[in-house]
């Protein structure tokens, strides 16, 4: 499918998310296979007091591409300069939030508030569209709430602004990351606009994704929640789409491995303590559903340095081996 010039090798796409979408997590992503991998979401105002810890966010050095940078705000002028900025780090595509439900962004006016103003988000739209020169899209929800649902409708505008694309989170604001996706919303813009159409919500297998696209028609899909502790989802989809035929799923030592291999990367970008700490949800992603996972991921919140999560995950290997060993034959 294209993304306006940018033709990408399959409809998978990670999704962007805050705290989730680092340069550890989109190389894994994007080894998996991936045809456009997201950046966490970059404030525009933090950009424009020149934030180094913001410019690390998009950072995109050794990762192949392509990856889409993912900005908010709510003044149009900020807007078409961080999308600059990103251009010029090596963006391939410019994404512009407007689906984000926390409390923090929406009282600013950003993310999923700017459903609730249609003229400034158009201005914001085409403000972005005419300051680079990459494909520029649009990821929205719902709506605000269950009475208020204008996805269509700024899908409209977004495609009269300059958006090459707009993803559709069939979620409202209101309902936050509970309840169930709405995709007939998805299906609904489809028909309604004729550039892409990604589908967002509730993929956590790969027939979720064949589903959600027969029954919706959009042109991909993304994944958001499904591949956290679990970045095979992203080539076990592909290969779905592609053959029909499904891969098997990790074991635990896959997972184990795992696990620590995105230990050290984010260790190798962020240094020990920060890697440690931002680790244990990951950890805690990687060993649900294993035997008494929930005892480890204690241990885990419980260690300060990469050895002491090392001898943890590799003790609980031995367990688990040891549990697999003995298991009576069938």
């Amino acid at each position: 499918m294209k993304f306006g010039s940018l033709r990408l090798a399959n409809p998978v796409i990670s999704a962007p998310m805050s705290g989730i979408s680092d340069k550890a997590f989109r190389l894994l992503a994007e080894e998996a296979g991936c045809g456009l991998v997201c950046t966490e979401m970059i404030s525009v105002n933090a950009l424009a007091y020149d934030s180094e810890r913001t410019k690390t966010m998009f950072d995109l050095t050794g990762e192949q591409g392509p990856t889409s940078v993912q900005i908010f705000g709510s003044d149009p002028d900020r807007m078409a300069d961080a999308a600059r900025v990103v251009q010029e780090a090596g963006a391939d595509v410019v994404d512009i939030n407007m689906g984000c439900p926390a409390p923090k962004i929406v009282r600013n006016n950003e993310g999923c508030a700017l459903m609730t103003n249609l003229p400034l988000a158009e201005k914001i739209i085409r403000a972005v569209a005419g300051a680079v020169g990459i494909p520029v899209s649009v990821k929205m929800r719902k709506g605000w709430d269950e009475e208020s649902v204008n996805a269509v409708e700024l899908a409209k505008a977004a495609e009269a602004a300059g958006a090459a694309a707009v993803t559709v989170h069939g979620r409202t604001r209101g309902q936050y990351y509970s309840g169930k996706a709405d995709w007939d919303i998805i299906g609904r813009v489809k028909q309604a606009v004729s550039i892409p159409v990604v589908g967002n919500g509730d993929i956590y297998r790969p027939g979720d994704a064949l589903e959600m696209m027969g029954q919706t028609g959009c042109d991909a899909i993304m994944i958001g929640r499904g591949a956290m502790g679990n970045p095979w989802l992203f080539r076990r989809t592909v290969h779905f789409l592609e053959t029909g035929r499904d891969l098997s799923e990790p074991g635990f030592n896959d997972r184990i491995n795992m696990a620590l291999r995105h230990l050290a990367m984010v260790a190798g970008f962020k240094g020990e303590y920060t890697a440690v700490r931002e680790m244990r949800k990951h950890i805690a992603w990687y060993l649900k559903g294993l035997r008494d996972s929930s005892r480890v991921r204690q241990a885990v919140n419980e260690v300060d340095t990469i050895k002491g999560l090392t001898e943890i995950l590799e003790d609980y290997r031995k367990s688990l081996s040891k549990d697999e060993q003995d298991a009576p034959s069938v």
